[in-house]
């Protein structure tokens, strides 16, 4: 990790990708994070799901969330292994293909085969799932692998998900997340340890790194990192590590489904809830309405006020301060 500025360590940085491989993982590293920006495009699901109420959205996640992201898994692999020529143009790696390892770290690894039927990895992707319309507005996932577990050519990718009707349908994917699985293990410990507010001491932040992880361990269990002290079980949520998932998150709420943006799908069930009483939902309504009318109000006047800057001083008038 960088040096010191005053107490606190300086962040950590991405890995310059092209100083820590050899070209050909560069190549590849770049084309696989590339294929896996494209996967909405290219995945196709068999199953519709029905019979959900508008109130029940939240209920969707842990009804079929599980079946559908072993679904995701399944279809990420099969795309990748169907879509070579993004990520392997030039066919260095066409003795690789992607595997699921569902009970090891990364959980997709790039694989070579061997005659004495020892694999080797060459790239790992940890890949999670986050239904758009569940309660908390944000990927679930918990994201405890140590550092020294993540080679530098492996990816972390959320995927978002939802049904295209809202409430039944197929399921559709969203644009991932992508990010360098080591830097995410880095940040995660950066922000724990110095930047998250609390009473803790310093030695109560303290992390205890796997001891003599490597990368593409069996077993999940031997590339976990754990917190001293972890009371509220927080440890590794990698969206409360801000800012490393913000952009992200709030780019997916804005987007819409059925013309209406996801994070207002996300405020129906809360406001509709069963047994709500009418006038706290007509109340809950009528404020949530009068928001979006001041912020649309001061949207419209600091364009209008722009607009006449610029329609003055193109015609050398002034008066308008600001």
């Amino acid at each position: 990790m960088p040096g010191v500025v005053g107490s606190r360590p300086a962040p950590p940085l991405r890995a310059d990708i092209p100083k820590v491989l050899d070209e050909r993982l560069v190549r590849l590293y770049d084309g696989v994070r590339d294929a896996l920006l494209e996967l909405p495009s290219c995945f196709s699901f068999s199953h519709t799901i029905s019979g959900i109420k508008t109130t029940g959205l939240f209920d969707l996640n842990s009804q079929v969330g599980a079946a559908i992201e072993n679904q995701v898994e399944d279809q990420v692999v099969t795309t990748l292994n169907a879509t070579r020529t993004v990520w392997d143009g030039s066919n260095e790696w066409e003795d690789c293909s992607f595997v699921r390892a569902p009970q090891a770290f990364p959980n997709v690894r790039l694989v070579r085969e061997a005659a004495d039927a020892k694999a080797e990895t060459v790239l790992g992707i940890e890949l999670k799932g986050w239904y758009v319309l569940s309660k908390e507005g944000v990927p679930s996932l918990r994201y405890h692998v140590g550092q020294a577990a993540c080679a530098a050519q492996d990816l972390v990718c959320v995927i978002p998900w939802y049904l295209d009707n809202a409430i039944c349908g197929e399921a559709r994917v969203m644009t991932p997340w992508v990010e360098q699985a080591r830097y995410a293990a880095e940040w995660r410990d950066y922000w724990w340890q110095h930047l998250r507010k609390g009473t803790d001491t310093r030695e109560e932040r303290a992390i205890r790194q796997p001891d003599g992880a490597a990368p593409y361990p069996s077993k999940a269990e031997l590339a976990i990192a754990r917190p001293v002290k972890d009371g509220g079980g927080n440890f590794g949520r990698l969206p409360r590590c801000k800012p490393l998932m913000d952009e992200f998150t709030a780019a997916t709420l804005e987007q819409e489904i059925l013309g209406i943006p996801a994070r207002d799908w996300v405020d129906l069930p809360l406001t509709h809830a069963d047994g709500a009483d009418p006038k706290t939902v007509a109340a809950a309504l009528r404020s949530r309405l009068d928001t979006a009318k001041k912020l649309l109000e001061e949207r419209e006047a600091a364009e209008m006020f722009g607009l006449l800057k610029l329609l003055m001083g193109r015609s050398g008038l002034s008066g308008l301060g600001g």
